[in-house]
């Protein structure tokens, strides 16, 4: 069964500042059914409240709180969310993805984080930008050699727009690091730094094929700055999405 799109709540960031509740509903509203949190230590009983009460799954969560606060309570949190999937999307420096000895660096974090993850019945993923593409490490994207340094535990969370920007062939990418990558995020734009984003399907990435290399992967909409309307891009993404489903 294909599983529900989901879409990355950093999207509508500032809404969600403003009346919390109002944007889980319209999000239901326009046909999600999963969404992924950004910060799961924000009054997660709450949330977890409004999103049963809205049929909203938890594909899972990104938590940069766990290299800064302490872990045992970040994963309570994320217990009480709902979800055992979860994300660093950062918060490491760019450098460490330049050379095999930052990368080094970077999986023992990683595998270490795992480790912690696997006693609250968790396990640890990793999310890309661009710096992890971009590098070449012998010969490879450097997410690449991150990927075979990483415990058999820790999956992949492939951003696949940010994987285009930096370079990758994202269709090709995708197939060599198909047995780490448990999500993706969809989202489209003109492919360029500092531009803002778009409806998936109304900008330059090839989504069909991208889909078709990771069609075991949750999907994941998001839109970290848009051109138009939020919710508007929200909505025509969902409704393109979804008609490459029944096509």
């Amino acid at each position: 069964m294909t599983l529900p799109i989901s879409v990355q709540l950093y999207t509508v960031r500032d809404e969600l500042a403003a009346d919390r509740d109002a944007v889980l509903r319209r999000i239901a509203e326009i046909g999600y059914r999963a969404v992924e949190p950004y910060d799961p230590t924000t009054d997660p009983e709450g949330f977890r409240r409004v999103a049963d009460d809205l049929g909203l799954t938890v594909s899972s969560t990104h938590a940069y709180a766990l290299l800064s606060q302490e872990p045992a309570k970040v994963f309570d949190a994320i217990a009480t969310v709902g979800t055992d999937k979860v994300i660093i999307p950062g918060g490491i420096a760019e450098e460490e993805f330049t050379t095999r000895d930052g990368l080094a660096r970077t999986a023992d974090l990683l595998n270490g984080l795992a480790e912690q993850a696997a006693g609250h019945g968790m396990r640890i993923g990793y999310h890309n930008h661009w710096w992890e593409i971009e590098p070449r490490v012998d010969g490879r994207h450097a997410i690449e050699v991150l990927a075979d340094l990483l415990a058999p535990e820790v999956f992949l969370e492939i951003d696949t727009y940010w994987a285009a920007v930096g370079g990758a062939d994202v269709p090709a990418l995708l197939g060599r690091l198909a047995e780490r990558i448990e999500a993706l995020h969809v989202k489209d734009g003109p492919g360029i730094k500092g531009e803002p984003h778009v409806a998936v399907g109304a900008g330059v990435m090839p989504v069909p094929a991208i889909l078709a290399a990771a069609p075991g992967a949750w999907r994941i909409v998001e839109l970290d700055e848009c051109a138009t309307d939020v919710f508007t891009a929200l909505a025509d993404s969902h409704a393109y999405l979804t008609s490459l489903e029944s096509s």
